[in-house]
C-alpha cells in the first residue's frame, strides 16, 4: 500500500512539471486553407483572393498573437494582432488582391504569427511560426483587330491582298486563330478567298502582328455595281483552351465591286494597240512609196 501511494504522489509531482514546463515556454501554430489562392485580373474582375488561416494555441496561456504578412508585391488585408485562449484555435482572413491586367504567373505569399504575451506578460524568447502560400494570377484573353483598309473600289475579276492588325492585350503570350467568318456567302457571290496564314503568335503587349487575306473579285459576265462585307475574325486559341468566355473579335470590310467583265476582254487592250500599230506602219509605207524622197505624194482625183 505505502508503494503505491509513493507512486501516485510521483506522477501528480511529474504533471507538475509538465504543466510548469508548458507554461514557461509559450507557443502558437498556424495552418492556412487554401494554400494556393488564385486571382482573376481582366478589366473589370475584383482581382482579390482569399485564405483562411487556423492559429492553434497548444499552452496555458491566454496569448496574444502578432500576424506579419508578406505579400509579394500584392496588396493584402490582414489583422495586425489576435488573441488565442489557452488550447483553443482562432481563425483568421487574409485577403490579397492583385494589380489590374498584371502579368500571368505565381507569387509566393508568407504568413507568420508570434506570440507577443502570454497571460499578459512579454515573450521576447518567442519565434515566429510561418506558413507559405502560393497566389496564382490568372491568364486572361484580350485582343483587338484592325483593318487596314476598311473600304474598297474594285473591278470584276481583279486579284487583291487586304491586311489586318492583331494586338494582343491580354496578360500573357498567345495564339491567334484567324478566318474570314461569311466565307461561305463570299464563295457563293464568285469571290475566291485565301489565307496565307491561319494562325499567329503574339507576345502580351506586344506590337501588332500583321496578317493577310487574298481575294479574287467575282468575274460575273456583265456590268457590275454591288456592295458586299469581308468580316476578318480572329479568336484567342487560350480562351478556346481554358473553357471560358470566348474570346474573338470581327472586323468588316466593306466591298464595292463596279465595272464590266466579258470573256476574253483582256485581250481587247492588246489588240488595239496591235492594231493601230500595224495602221501606223502601213500609213507610214504608202508615204514612202508614194514619194522617193519621202516626201507626201498630192491627192490626185480619178477624175
Amino acid at each position: 500500500m505505502t508503494m503505491l501511494i509513493a507512486i501516485y504522489v510521483l506522477s501528480t509531482w511529474a504533471g507538475t512539471v509538465d504543466n510548469a514546463q508548458a507554461q514557461v515556454n509559450p507557443d502558437i501554430s498556424i495552418i492556412c486553407s487554401p494554400s494556393a489562392i488564385e486571382i482573376e485580373v481582366a478589366p473589370g474582375d475584383t482581382r482579390i483572393g482569399t485564405t483562411y488561416c487556423d492559429a492553434t494555441n497548444p499552452t496555458l496561456y491566454v496569448e496574444k498573437v502578432n500576424i506579419q504578412v508578406t505579400s509579394a508585391g500584392l496588396t493584402y488585408s490582414a489583422p495586425g494582432s489576435i488573441t488565442v485562449a489557452a488550447g483553443d484555435t482562432t481563425t483568421f482572413e487574409v485577403v490579397v488582391r492583385g494589380e489590374d491586367q498584371m502579368t500571368e504567373g505565381s507569387r509566393q505569399v508568407t504568413i507568420s504569427a508570434r506570440v507577443d504575451q502570454a497571460n499578459g506578460a512579454p515573450c521576447p524568447t518567442c519565434t515566429s511560426q510561418t506558413t507559405n502560400l502560393m497566389v496564382v494570377v490568372k491568364q486572361f484573353a484580350m485582343l483587338r483587330v484592325q483593318a487596314d483598309e476598311p473600304f474598297k473600289q474594285l473591278r470584276p475579276k481583279v486579284d487583291y491582298i487586304f491586311e489586318f492588325k492583331i494586338y494582343n492585350d491580354g496578360n500573357n503570350r498567345d495564339q491567334f486563330v484567324i478566318d474570314v467568318a461569311n466565307r461561305g456567302d463570299l464563295d457563293d457571290e464568285g469571290f475566291q478567298i485565301s489565307l496565307p496564314e491561319v494562325n499567329t503568335w503574339i507576345e502580351s503587349k506586344a506590337p501588332p502582328e500583321t496578317m493577310r487575306v487574298m481575294m479574287r473579285t467575282p468575274k460575273k459576265q456583265g456590268w457590275s455595281d454591288s456592295y458586299y462585307q469581308l468580316d476578318f475574325r480572329a479568336t484567342s486559341e487560350h480562351s478556346i483552351r481554358s473553357n471560358g468566355v470566348l474570346m474573338q473579335q470581327t472586323q468588316m470590310i466593306t466591298l464595292y465591286i463596279r465595272g464590266v467583265y466579258l470573256p476574253g476582254f483582256e485581250l481587247f487592250p492588246s489588240l488595239m494597240m496591235l492594231g493601230l500599230a500595224a495602221a501606223v506602219a502601213f500609213r507610214r509605207n504608202e508615204e514612202r512609196l508614194g514619194d522617193p524622197d519621202g516626201d507626201p505624194t498630192p491627192f490626185e482625183p480619178i477624175f
